[in-house]
Order: C-alpha cells, then structure tokens, then sequence
C-alpha cells in the first residue's frame, strides 16, 4: 500500500515542521528515519508533500505515518492543515528527485486511461491514482520551467483531464539536530 501526506505549515514555520520531520522515527519497525529524500518542500498550496511506500494497511498509515506526523508541532499550531492521498493504482516507484508535482483531477470514466496515458510521456516519473480531492498524483521531470510548461502543456491536451494544479520542488536546507 502506498500514500502520501501533504502539510500546510503555519506561515513562516515550514523549516521547523522539516527539522522536526527529519528527527522523527516514524516506520519504527524497519528503524528507518526521514532523509531529505523522503519528503518533497513545495511552491504551492501544499508546503510539505512526504510518499509513504511499502504500508501493509491503513492501519498501519494511520499508527506509523499519520498520527505521528500530525502532531508534529501540535502546541504550537505548526501544522495548520494535512492533506491524505491513499493510492489505488500504483506508478513505477520514484527513481528520482522531481520538478514537479502535479495534481490532476479527471473525468471519473477517464481516471484510469488518464494515469496509462501519463506513463507514456517521457518526462513522467510517476502516476498514482489516488482517493482524495485529486484524482492522480503525478512526479514530472524537467531541465527548467520550460521543459516542465510543455510537459503541463502536453498532459492538459490528454481526453478526460478536467483540471490540473502544479507545485514546483524547493530545495531542502535544512539538517536534522542531532
């Protein structure tokens, strides 16, 4: 099972809300931490969008993933908003650090030939459908904005795509205390 979790940070607050993510031990199982790889800063509505691969059920994304990243900073207010995309159809797994990600919504007869259609174009990493108020999650390449403007520009020209909303990848600078 696989999902991700979005953040709206309190304004100005994102870089405590990342140093406290990549201090926390949330799979204690596999004893696996944050890296700076596990968790996408975006320009956006969403500040922090952070994949969650490899769950055996939604038990088990509520307990390990969830609960313990909505509480980050729960006294002072640091998260204002969480957002919870559970997948139920898979892309090819992230290889690679993206631009973009790209938030689509679809005609409902259309989800499923949008998300193989997406896979087909060069710049895609990766395509989830997802349960939410998106239809598709989707990981895009690029060199630069322009690049990234006519893969956005390819993907609105898909049949069956309503509507897409696009958050360009910050760079993270910010090191975990130790």
């Amino acid at each position: 099972m696989k999902a991700y979790m979005g953040l709206t940070c309190k304004v100005g607050a994102y870089v405590e809300v990342l140093k406290r993510l990549l201090n926390l031990c949330i799979r204690e199982r596999e004893s696996t931490c944050f890296s700076e790889q596990d968790i996408f800063l975006l320009f956006g509505p969403i500040d922090i969008l952070i994949p969650f691969s490899g769950l055996k059920s939604l038990d088990e994304f509520i307990e390990k993933a969830f609960n313990p990243v909505r509480n980050i900073g729960a006294e002072e207010d640091l998260i204002t908003k969480t957002l919870s995309l559970i997948v139920i159809s898979e892309g090819p797994p992230l290889r690679e650090k993206p631009f973009a990600f790209l938030f689509i919504n679809t005609k409902p007869k259309s989800l499923e030939g949008v998300r193989t259609k997406l896979l087909t174009i060069p710049n895609i990493l990766t395509a989830d459908s997802v349960l939410g108020p998106y239809d598709i999650i989707c990981a895009v390449k690029a060199k630069d904005h322009i690049e990234l403007e006519q893969t956005v520009l390819n993907i609105q020209n898909i049949p069956g795509v309503e509507s897409l909303m696009t958050s360009i990848v910050a760079p993270i600078k910010v090191l975990p205390e130790l």
